[in-house]
């Protein structure tokens, strides 16, 4: 059976707008994605911003320190000893423990 022209032309306009409906679709997946991935980025940036704040709150001596020399300090702090049982403490308590 051959289809006449204008039946070509009707199912070629039903498949292009197809093609469309599927390229939209897929667009808006994608959209969803980025929200999603992009919100997470923002919360985790949200949550750096604040825990930089609450350390100057605690020690406004660290606002003037290179980001190098900030470095060196935390990580002298969190090898103390002391530091070492009260964060696992913390983390217990966290953890319902």
């Amino acid at each position: 059976m051959d289809k006449s022209r204008e039946e070509l032309e009707k199912e070629y306009a039903e498949v292009v707008a197809k093609k469309e409906q599927y390229e939209h679709k897929g667009q808006r997946l994608e959209n969803r994605i980025r929200y999603y991935t992009e919100s997470e980025r923002k919360k985790r940036n949200h949550q750096l911003i604040v825990r930089g704040a609450d350390v100057e709150s605690v020690a406004p001596e660290v606002r003037g320190m290179s980001q190098t020399a900030f470095r060196l300090l935390v990580e002298q702090i969190f090898s103390l000893p002391e530091v070492a049982a009260l964060m696992e403490r913390m983390t217990d308590q966290r953890e319902g423990g």
